[in-house]
C-alpha cells in the first residue's frame, strides 16, 4: 500500500502512446535519454557558415549620383563621377495570377467539304480551371507545411488574389491523391520486399471521432494509412502476407509483434525508457545492469556500421549471454510492473538484439515515431480531419512527399510532376 500511494503521489500525465496514462507512474519525471552535450551553442569549429551573397546578374540597378558638394553646396560635374561602393536587397515583386487562354479553330476542306477542328489539350477540362502549379503550391501548403483550409484560403486570397474555397481546395487534394495512387501502391509494394521495415500508429480525431494513423517505413520508403481502429486487423489488410523477408521494427504493441515477417526487432528507446523509471522509482539494481547492456550494444552496433560489419563477433555473443543471465533474474521480489517487463522481455528473447545481426537493421523505432509526427503537427494546427475521405487523401499524399524527401528529391518538383497529369475546374 505504501508503495502504491507513493506512485500514486507522482502523477500520471500521458505524453507518448506507449503507455496509457492510468497505467503510468512516472510522468512527472520526464526523461530524455540524452545526454547534454559539452560544446557550446551554436556553430562549431569547423563549420562552414552560410550567408547571402550578391548577384553577378541584378534584375534593376539604382544609381545615386551626388549632385552638389556637402561641404560648400556647389554643383558637381555629374561627368566626373566614380564608383564607390554597391549594395543589394532581395525582394519579391508583387504576385498576380496570369490568365492564359487557349482557342482552338476550325477549317473546312475545299476538297470534301470535311470541318476539321484542332484540338485542345488533355488536361483541359473545362472552360476555367486552375493551373498544375496551383495544384502543387495548394497540396504543399496543406500537407507539407500544415495549413488548415480556411488559413490557405485566407493566404491563397492575400498573396496572389486567388479567391479559392475550401470546396475546391478539397477538390485539388482528391485529385492529387488520386493522382499519387499509383505511387503510393508502388511504395507499399516495396516494403513487402525490403530487408527491414519499422511500424508504430497514432491516436487522431476524425470528424470528433477517435481514429488511427499507422505508418510503415524505412530508410527509403514510407506508406501512412488512416483507420478507424488500432487492431491488428488493420496490418492485415494492408499487408496481408506481413513481410516475410523483413525484419520488422516496432514497440511492444501486441498488433505490432503479430505481424509475419522474418525476424522481429524490440525498439529499445522504449525498453530504456521503462527501465529508467524502474531505475528512479524502484532503485532497481537489476535495471540499471540491463540498461548498461542496452546502450553497451547499441554503441557498439555504430562501431560496426562504421567499419567492417560482422555478425560472427565474440561480443555479440558476450553480450547475448550477459542478457541470457540478467532474464534469469529472480522476479518474486520485485514490483508487479517491473514483474511484467521482465516476462515480457522472456516471451520476446529472440526480438531484443536482432539489430546486431543485420546492418540495415535500427535499435530503435525512432525513424517510424519521427514519420508519425507530422499527423501530430497536423492536428495541433488543425485539430481534427473532417472526414475519413480527407484523412486518407493526407495520408497518401504525405507518404509521396515523405518518400521523395528520403530519395533526396524536391518535394514541390514532385508535387508538380503529379499535378501536371491533369488539372482541376475552378468553381
Amino acid at each position: 500500500m505504501r508503495t502504491e500511494i507513493e506512485l500514486l503521489k507522482r502523477g500520471r500525465k500521458s505524453t507518448t502512446s506507449s503507455t496509457p496514462s492510468s497505467q503510468d507512474y512516472t510522468r512527472s519525471n520526464t526523461y530524455n535519454s540524452r545526454k547534454k552535450s559539452e560544446r557550446k551553442s551554436g556553430g562549431q569549429k569547423g563549420h562552414k557558415g552560410n550567408s547571402l551573397t550578391m548577384s553577378t546578374k541584378p534584375d534593376e540597378t539604382i544609381h545615386y549620383v551626388p549632385k552638389f558638394c556637402n561641404d560648400c553646396g556647389m554643383p558637381l560635374n555629374s561627368l566626373k563621377v566614380r564608383f564607390s561602393r554597391r549594395r543589394q536587397e532581395i525582394i519579391i515583386p508583387p504576385i498576380s495570377p496570369q490568365y492564359i487562354e487557349h482557342q482552338s479553330y476550325k477549317c473546312t476542306c475545299e476538297n470534301c467539304g470535311t470541318t476539321t477542328e484542332s484540338k485542345m489539350p488533355k488536361h483541359l477540362k473545362a472552360n476555367i480551371q486552375y493551373g498544375q502549379n496551383i495544384q502543387s503550391l495548394v497540396t504543399y501548403l496543406s500537407v507539407y507545411q500544415y495549413l488548415p483550409a480556411k488559413r490557405l484560403t485566407q493566404f491563397l486570397n492575400d498573396f496572389y488574389n486567388i479567391k479559392m474555397s475550401q470546396g475546391t481546395l478539397f477538390n485539388i487534394l482528391s485529385s492529387m491523391s488520386n493522382k499519387a495512387e499509383p505511387t503510393y501502391k508502388e511504395i507499399q509494394q516495396r516494403l513487402t520486399i525490403a530487408k527491414y521495415v519499422g511500424g508504430d500508429e497514432t491516436g487522431a480525431h476524425i470528424n470528433k471521432d477517435k481514429a488511427w494513423f499507422w505508418i510503415f517505413q524505412n530508410d527509403l520508403l514510407t506508406f501512412i494509412r488512416a483507420s478507424s481502429s488500432r487492431a491488428y486487423q488493420v496490418i492485415k489488410e494492408t499487408f496481408p502476407k506481413g513481410f516475410p523477408m523483413s525484419v520488422y521494427v516496432s514497440d511492444s504493441l501486441p498488433a505490432q509483434l503479430k505481424i509475419n515477417s522474418l525476424a522481429k526487432q524490440l525498439c529499445l528507446a522504449h525498453l530504456l525508457r521503462e527501465l529508467k523509471k524502474f531505475e528512479e522509482v524502484f532503485d532497481s539494481q537489476w535495471a540499471i545492469q540491463l540498461k548498461a547492456l542496452f546502450k553497451k550494444a547499441i554503441s557498439y552496433k555504430k562501431k560496426m556500421q562504421e567499419t567492417h560489419y560482422s555478425t560472427t563477433n565474440q561480443i555479440v555473443e558476450d553480450y547475448e549471454n550477459e542478457l541470457s543471465k540478467l532474464l534469469e533474474v529472480d522476479i518474486s521480489t520485485m514490483h508487479k510492473k517491473e514483474q511484467a517487463f521482465v516476462r515480457r522481455l522472456r516471451k520476446r528473447r529472440n526480438s531484443i538484439f536482432t539489430f546486431l545481426y543485420y546492418k540495415e537493421v535500427p535499435p530503435d523505432n525512432n525513424a517510424s515515431e519521427r514519420g508519425i509526427r507530422n499527423i501530430k503537427v497536423k492536428m495541433k494546427i488543425s485539430n481534427q480531419f473532417k472526414s475519413y475521405e480527407f484523412a486518407q487523401y493526407f495520408a497518401v499524399i504525405r507518404s509521396v512527399i515523405d518518400t521523395t524527401i528520403k530519395n533526396g528529391q524536391d518535394v514541390f518538383t514532385a508535387l508538380n510532376h503529379l499535378a501536371n497529369q491533369e488539372l482541376i475546374a475552378a468553381e
